[in-house]
């Protein structure tokens, strides 16, 4: 069979139904990692759903412990590992999802949907993890065993996969899972799927996650609070301190203001994948603020934005005077400029340096304990040029590279534990509600993913050997 009667047969597969019917069984299982009571549906999923499939593309699969949470928690958050090996000697592609969804919010969805059921409405199909990523990884096996089959079975790579339980959680033991199993989990390449595209419209690639720092920021001025109308304009107040902190490290235009949260400049490779990228152009985006935040980097801005503010002695409405003010805070950094451990590893220092040279001494700063490494692979790799070449052959549109996504992935696990270079390809788009009530995909961005994986898978069949010798 030829690459085009390859990418038919995905086609049809679509247009049979049997890609809504599969999506519809997955939708059904309430895999929140988020609730507790919800670790017997995790392990649903993998063994009644994924492992079978696999199974019955050559894949032997077996269920891994959770290595940080499963003497505390047992059960909880599982990891599938599963592996097609052809021939040792050949490339090696591995590939990831997660089964895992955020909580249903049943309650919250427009009349006549359901998070558990796939409904048709037009275009959008609606259900819990069509977009976030049932729908997604279902697509990348469905062209998987297209490419298996036109090739009587002899893919021309080896495929080993990770398909974890707790991505909605945090991604636990994850990283820890990938050290264990390093040797294991070895591979030339990793390809994988999640997050939106720019746009419906514009096939893209992104190569990386610019990931998040979160900090918290708190004043403690006294014990207990006291009285406003006694007190007020003899004590310092927490809450007023915290804000002017705050100000001093963003201005009101959104500016970021602490040195060393930001670089000098963008490297040129990134620079110019970012050029001519539109932003917010899809039919329900926001309009875009064009004086808001680091303007100079356009479009690729770091941010930093408040989580939560609160007063901590003051409830119910009193009238009191604060003495303790704390507030959560984000930095998404320019990962385009900040991939790597070295640098993040300092925002912290970054931000203690700033506020007391600012006279904010009196503010405690630490770091949360979420931080997720900005990773990208170079736009200038030769998997890059080739994985855009190959979307660009089936859908004979240009395709949008993004360095980095904008929101947060675990691919500093791949990028950094794996050491493997790290091409993402999106099914979903921006206005689909990830992690709200009405989460939706649009059918014709999966029938056309549906074409670009076969079509890739097809392509690194091809030519896999070539770019790995290249590189």
């Amino acid at each position: 069979m030829s690459r085009q009667s390859t990418i038919q047969g995905a086609e049809f597969y679509f247009d049979s139904g049997a890609f809504f019917t599969a999506l519809e069984q997955r939708v059904s299982v309430h895999s929140e990692s988020q609730n507790h009571h919800a670790f017997d549906q995790l392990h649903a999923y993998l063994q009644d759903i994924i492992m079978p499939e696999l199974a019955s593309l050559g894949f032997q699969s077996r269920l891994v412990a959770n290595p940080v949470t499963e003497v505390n928690q047992p059960g909880s958050w599982p990891f599938l590992i599963a592996e097609r090996i052809e021939d040792p000697t050949q490339l090696t592609l591995l590939t990831y999802g997660h089964g895992d969804v955020v909580r249903g919010y049943d309650d919250q969805w427009k009349a006549g949907l359901s998070p558990w059921k796939v409904v048709v409405d037009g275009d959008r199909w609606y259900g819990r993890g069509t977009a976030d990523n049932k729908g997604q990884h279902t697509i990348n096996f469905a062209a998987l065993k297209q490419v298996i089959e036109a090739k009587d079975g002899k893919l021309g790579f080896n495929v080993k996969v990770i398909l974890e339980m707790g991505e909605e959680a945090g991604s636990p033991g994850l990283a820890e899972l990938c050290e264990l199993y390093k040797e294991e989990l070895a591979a030339d390449l990793f390809i994988a799927s999640d997050g939106p595209r720019l746009s419906a419209e514009h096939p893209t690639i992104f190569l990386g996650s610019r990931g998040g720092f979160n900090f918290d920021m708190k004043v403690l001025l006294r014990d207990g609070a006291h009285h406003s109308g006694n007190w007020g304009g003899l004590l310092s107040n927490a809450g007023t301190r915290l804000a002017h902190a705050w100000a001093s490290m963003v201005d009101a235009k959104g500016k970021i203001l602490v040195k060393g949260l930001l670089p000098a400049r963008l490297p040129e490779s990134v620079r110019q994948a970012l050029k001519d990228i539109p932003v917010g152009e899809g039919a329900n985006s926001p309009a875009i603020d064009p004086n808001w935040g680091e303007v100079r980097f356009n479009p690729s801005r770091a941010s930093f934005c408040v989580e939560h503010f609160r007063d901590a002695g003051l409830q119910n409405g009193q009238s009191g005077y604060a003495c303790e003010c704390n507030s959560r805070l984000r930095q998404r950094p320019l990962s385009a400029a900040f991939c790597g451990r070295k640098r993040q590893s300092k925002f912290l220092k970054h931000i203690r340096d700033h506020l007391d040279l600012h006279g904010f001494s009196d503010v405690e700063v630490t770091d949360s304990g979420h931080t997720m490494e900005a990773t990208r692979l170079d736009p200038e790799d030769p998997w890059v040029d080739w994985a855009l070449a190959s979307l660009a052959q089936t859908t004979g549109k240009k395709t949008v590279l993004l360095p980095n996504l904008g929101g947060s992935l675990p691919n500093d696990v791949f990028a950094n534990i794996l050491n493997l270079p790290t091409v993402w390809v999106p099914h979903s788009y921006p206005a689909c509600s990830q992690h709200a009530p009405n989460e939706h995909v649009l059918a014709p961005v999966c029938r056309e993913a549906l074409q670009i994986m076969t079509g890739l898978f097809w392509d690194l069949s091809e030519q896999g050997a070539s770019i790995q010798a290249k590189r």
